[in-house]
């Protein structure tokens, strides 16, 4: 199959089906060449490879087949969109293209040169009408987590159909109860596609599933970093898995998931790992991964270093939390109980935010990690300032910790590994002092 074989679909839903073709065949190229070329890769990865290949083909005839019949297809680009009401609908909410420098130009058609290049990026493949996702959502739902994306949705919205969810950047009573009335907002609006009224149920029911698929992300992620000895799977396809989990079926997502997390526990206990023994173990804290976006992990895993966990929004700060579902016995409830979920992720937009900073020392307290790579976006204020306050706290600690500042284009990629494997030769050398100190003593 493939998006040779959904044409008529795409067309129909206003692909520029010969561009995304091409673009398609390059992002297939280079998946193929970063990542199965990897060795010992667990056989439950099959099914990503696949998934790989459907995601603008088949997976986007079953978001269509959903919209046919009433269904919300609801694209996003942050994980303040409560998905939980999304699926409860019977809907499907998707993540939108964005980690891809090949729509930039595009973008500064309408939008500055010097802002984030997600928000280009996605802007771009809006313009160039090369994401099948962002085509088939009925409306994408922006939020207001950062200046520039806040404006870029007006002009978005010239081009499809935005509507804004305003997620306050305090979490005080007053605010985080504009929150909730920004949470029965958005009920309507799913309401307003489907034509019924949400029951309770129907929401328990969505939540139910979204909490799944968290939790066996949850397991993913402990069986990626916990287990000291032992890294069954490279840091690379981990962050694939999670990325997927915002595009794929969500029960389909955690039954493979889940699939994959049994072979990964197998491979602990009989010591398989896909790393040689005493690899640094480094952490990841920053801004989101967007696929195509790999350079740093492929930058890190060639040159003797594995990235055991993401800190990000596609990664630890999206699937930390759960909804609890104890005594939800009415509408009001069920949605008290979204906010204090939502409200308890710890992005940088929010200040006071040293609940991150509290988290990060403890997940790099209880991975056993060797070291922290701090990566931001250009031009994403928001984490490049607060890197400041996390590093302080990093370097109080005695934790190693490398800043890097990058954005798509492939021209810094060489830069990158350079700076890397100095700081991965650093470490090493702090290990072998240790040995040796401890070795005398």
């Amino acid at each position: 199959m493939g998006v040779q074989e959904h044409r008529s679909l795409l067309k129909d839903i206003g692909v520029d089906v010969d561009r995304h073709a091409k673009m398609m065949e390059m992002g297939l190229e280079s998946y193929k060449a970063q990542f199965m070329t990897q060795k010992n890769r667990p056989e439950a990865m099959k099914y990503f490879d696949w998934f790989m290949s459907e995601m603008q083909g088949q997976r986007i005839a079953e978001i269509n087949e959903l919209r046919k019949n009433k269904k919300p297809a609801i694209g996003a680009f942050c994980i303040f969109v409560p998905e939980e009401i999304i699926v409860g609908s019977g809907g499907a909410c998707f993540g939108l293209c964005g980690g891809s420098p090949a729509t930039i130009a595009d973008a500064e058609t309408e939008l500055p040169r010097n802002i984030c290049p997600l928000i280009k990026s996605a802007h771009g493949f809006k313009l160039q009408k090369t994401c099948a996702y962002t085509q088939s959502s009925d409306f994408i739902y922006g939020e207001t987590t950062c200046e520039a994306k806040k404006k870029t949705w007006e002009i978005l919205n010239k081009h499809h159909p935005v509507k804004v969810m305003n997620i306050p950047h305090m979490k005080r009573e007053k605010d985080l109860k504009l929150w909730k009335e920004e949470l029965f907002e958005f009920k309507e609006h799913i309401e307003s596609i489907t034509g019924e009224k949400l029951s309770l149920e129907q929401m328990k029911k969505g939540t139910k599933i979204v909490n799944e698929k968290r939790e066996a992300l949850q397991r993913l992620d402990r069986l990626r970093s916990m287990n000291k000895d032992v890294i069954p799977i490279s840091g690379k396809d981990g962050l694939f898995v999670t990325q997927m989990g915002f595009l794929d079926d969500p029960v389909r997502f955690t039954k493979k998931v889940n699939e994959l997390c049994d072979e990964l526990e197998k491979r602990v206990e009989e010591k398989i790992s896909v790393f040689e023994e005493d690899t640094p173990r480094l952490m990841v804290l920053g801004t989101p991964f967007a696929p195509p976006n790999w350079k740093l992990h492929t930058a890190v895993e060639t040159s003797g270093g594995a990235i055991i966990n993401e800190e990000s929004c596609i990664g630890h700060r999206y699937y930390k939390d759960n909804v609890n579902l104890d005594d939800v016995n009415n509408e009001d409830e069920l949605m008290q109980k979204l906010l204090d979920k939502y409200s308890a992720v710890d992005c940088a937009c929010f200040t006071p935010n040293a609940p991150r900073i509290d988290k990060i020392l403890q997940m790099y307290k209880d991975r056993q990690a060797n070291g922290v790579i701090y990566y931001t976006l250009s031009f994403c204020h928001t984490y490049n300032v607060e890197a400041h306050l996390v590093t302080q706290a990093l370097e109080k600690e005695g934790i190693p910790c490398l800043v890097i500042e990058s954005d798509y284009s492939p021209e810094d990629a060489g830069q990158i590994k350079t700076r890397v494997e100095a700081f991965l030769e650093s470490i090493n050398f702090k290990k072998e002092a240790a040995a040796f100190k401890k070795k005398q003593n």
